[in-house]
C-alpha cells in the first residue's frame, strides 16, 4: 500500500488515510523516502517523450486531486480535534458537527461516501465496548485515530493500521482507558459472524 500511495496509484480515501498514518507515526517514514526516491530515479532514466495533446495532459492534470507525499506531511501544520491534518481537510469541519448516528450500544458511525472507490466512515467506539464478531467480503483498512482496539491478531494503537479481509473473522475490543476513533475504508461489506451475527442478519433479510 506504501508503494501504491507513493506511485499515486490509490484511491482518493485510501490516500487520505495513508497520508493522515504518515501525519500520526513517523514508523514509515524512512521506507517512503526511500521508495520517493526510486521512483525519481525511475523517472529521471526514462527516455523524452513527445506529448501529443498537451493542452488535454494538463488539462486532465489540474482536473486530478493532489496526492500528498512525505515532503508535505511532515511540515508542522495545525490540527482539529486531535485529527491529522489530512484528515481534518477531508472532513472539513468539526467531528462534532458531522452527522453521527448510533448503530448499537457503544457504537457511532458517520459514513462520508459509498462509491466505486468504496465505503469510507468514522467510527467511534466506547471505552471497553467489544464489537459484534464479523469477517469482509472485500479488504477493510482501518486508521486508528484515538485511543486504541484489540483482536486476535494484536493491539492497534494512534497512528496504527488494522487491514482484515476474508481470512480474517474478529472481534475488536476498544482499549479500557479512552473510546476509539477509527477512520476506516472498505471496498465490500462486511459479514457478521456468530450467533448475534446470523440473528441480526436474518432479522434484516424480512
Amino acid at each position: 500500500m506504501l508503494a501504491a500511495y507513493i506511485a499515486g496509484a490509490l484511491s482518493h480515501p485510501l490516500n487520505v488515510l495513508m497520508a493522515s498514518h504518515l501525519e500520526l507515526s513517523n514508523r514509515h517514514h524512512a521506507l517512503v523516502a526511500t521508495l520517493e526516491a526510486a521512483c525519481g530515479d525511475q523517472l529521471a532514466d526514462l527516455p523524452p517523450q513527445p506529448l501529443a495533446d498537451p493542452q488535454r495532459m494538463l488539462a486532465e492534470i489540474t482536473a486530478t486531486s493532489p496526492v500528498t507525499m512525505l515532503s508535505s506531511v511532515m511540515a508542522p501544520s495545525g490540527d482539529n480535534d486531535g485529527l491529522p491534518p489530512t484528515l481534518s481537510a477531508f472532513l472539513g469541519k468539526p467531528l462534532g458537527d458531522l452527522a453521527w448516528r448510533r448503530v448499537m450500544p457503544g457504537l457511532k458511525e458517520v459514513r462520508l461516501g459509498n462509491n466505486e472507490e468504496g465505503e469510507v466512515s468514522l467510527l467511534l467506539v466506547s471505552a471497553g465496548r467489544r464489537m459484534p464478531a464479523h469477517t469482509h467480503s472485500g479488504r477493510e483498512v482501518t486508521l486508528i485515530i484515538k485511543g486504541s482496539f484489540s483482536d486476535a491478531h494484536g493491539t492497534f494503537s494512534r497512528g496504527d493500521i488494522s487491514i482484515a479481509d476474508s481470512h480474517v473473522d474478529h472481534r475488536p475490543r476498544a482499549g479500557a482507558d479512552e473510546d476509539c476513533l477509527c477512520f476506516v475504508v472498505t471496498d465490500a461489506p462486511l459479514r457478521l459472524t456468530g450467533t448475534f451475527g446470523r440473528l441480526v442478519q436474518r432479522l434484516l433479510k424480512h
